[in-house]
């Protein structure tokens, strides 16, 4: 029989086929990019919580057997204890901290998130489980999860990024259906067969499954699913249950949502349609005209003076400037120093964005709330700043309510659009394709042990999907603004 472990245990309560897949398939594991981040977050978020116990002994090894008898030493000395393991019932579990309480210790949990979760309770019920079966019950079990109001001083110091939450009433009402939940998981494990569980709610909450792809492939024969309707999550399951799986063989008249409606149609008809009005708005648009975007970055862990856990600030920008014959310039700023780039960003930002001419964005609440952020943060910026701001022109809610392509199958971002405009230039080309993997590389540029010739590799890679976004928007104008009256 494999072991168990807490994680193991959460996975199956949340669907016993994934834990089946994750002992039985692992090859088969498709990490998101969400938890790969989240996965990343925490572990830097769990070293952070050890610092603030200087005197506490960590138990550095993965080995099972030596991390046990290593954890039955550090409790004799009545010091914090981190990762202390225990094993029992065939199950591992690793406290993150064990804390001195008069002649116990206290077990705190240590998540990334910003508040108490449902399955945080279960999850620290599987630790105090085990430690009550080894012989060492928790006095008291509590969470500890991110303030997203500490200020970071810049000093190296933390106390005060974390909030405590007391779950011992909650844990202890869990304890009694911890011996139910992993008897369940090894009758799960000890099947041959994975079972036999169709996809649904449990795929995403509370986590999105690393099998995701496995248990739902493409469907044979639809190219189309009812699921592309934008914010159709309801007509699309009422549809399933009708029986319909592909758009194109819903009839019209089950559809009343004006937007439904206008993707069924272009889906049925396989081409594009345009209003005159999104031509008729890009044409009275004066020239210069800039195309701006930018990348952000948000730390669990702030790492700049006056920041905040988790809000997203601004490291890069791309502009592309447009004259009235066509010809275009790129400008560009990417700061892979480690250093707060806020100031620099701004004034670089500043001095090439002129005076007048449309600054085209593609969701302007977005760049919007940075640009705000830091007319806040740099008072003697701000007038110049907020008039870059004032000269926005967006192109998400021009798309979203003028332009539909079959092949954007229900996604109006960028990088549905795009491929329909231009589709040599492909996201799917870039070795950095989104966000996401934009502040993954970041964190990799800035981090201390990345060489020289690593850093240089990242940063041509930021640059290049940067540049991208930004001349994404110059097609799409080009291309709506030539189309004919």
């Amino acid at each position: 029989m494999v072991s168990l472990s807490k994680s193991k245990i959460i996975a199956h309560r949340q669907c016993p086929k994934r834990l089946w897949l994750q002992v039985n398939r692992p090859e088969l594991i498709s990490i998101s990019e969400a938890t790969q981040v989240r996965l990343n977050e925490g572990n830097l978020v769990g070293d952070i919580a050890r610092h603030n116990y200087p005197d506490g002994f960590l138990i550095d090894t993965l080995n099972k057997k030596d991390s046990i008898e290593l954890t039955k030493k550090a409790l004799d000395d009545h010091k914090p204890i981190f990762e202390a393991a225990f094993f029992e019932e065939d199950v591992l579990i690793r406290a993150d901290l064990l804390l001195p309480d008069q002649e116990s210790y206290r077990l705190v949990e240590v998540k990334s998130s910003t508040g108490v979760k449902p399955y945080h309770v279960e999850d620290a019920a599987v630790q105090a489980w085990v430690m009550s079966k080894a012989g060492h019950p928790p006095s008291a079990t509590a969470l500890a999860y991110i303030n997203n109001q500490f200020v970071y001083q810049g000093d190296g110091k933390y106390i005060g990024l974390f909030e405590e939450a007391d779950l011992t009433s909650q844990v202890e009402a869990n304890l009694p259906q911890v011996q139910a939940w992993v008897d369940s998981a090894k009758k799960t494990l000890s099947a041959t067969q994975e079972p036999d569980i169709q996809p649904g709610e449990q795929c995403t909450k509370p986590f999105a499954c690393d099998f995701m792809e496995h248990c739902s492939p493409p469907e044979e024969g639809v190219e189309y699913p009812v699921e592309i309707l934008p914010f159709g999550k309801a007509i699309a399951a009422e549809l399933r249950a009708d029986g319909y799986k592909d758009l194109r063989g819903v009839p019209a008249k089950r559809l009343t949502n004006p937007k439904h409606l206008k993707v069924h149609a272009v889906t049925l008809s396989g081409q594009a349609t345009l209003d005159q009005e999104a031509t008729d708005q890009i044409n009275a648009l004066p020239y210069p005209r800039y195309y701006l975007d930018f990348e952000t970055i948000g730390f669990a862990v702030p790492i700049w003076a006056g920041t905040r856990p988790y809000v997203q600030l601004p490291f890069q920008w791309s502009c592309h400037i447009e004259q009235a014959d066509g010809a275009t310039t790129h400008k560009e700023f990417l700061d892979l120093s480690g250093s707060d780039p806020r100031e620099a960003f701004a004034k670089t930002l500043i001095e090439v964005a002129g005076k007048q001419g449309p600054i085209v964005v593609y969701n302007a609440g977005f760049e919007g709330g940075k640009i705000q952020g830091l007319a806040d943060t740099y008072p003697e910026l701000s007038d110049e700043l907020l008039a870059i701001k004032e000269r926005f022109f967006d192109l998400l809610p021009l798309a979203r309510n003028h332009y539909y392509h079959p092949e954007m199958k229900g996604s109006w971002s960028i990088k549905a659009v795009l491929p329909t405009i231009d589709p040599e230039l492909n996201y799917s080309n870039l070795e950095i394709s989104n966000g996401g993997m934009a502040q993954d590389a970041y964190k990799r540029a800035v981090h201390a042990q990345t060489n020289k010739e690593q850093k240089e590799a990242i940063k041509q890679a930021m640059l290049e999907y940067c540049k991208q976004d930004t001349l994404a928007m110059v097609k799409i104008m080009q291309a709506w603004g030539a189309n004919p009256a």
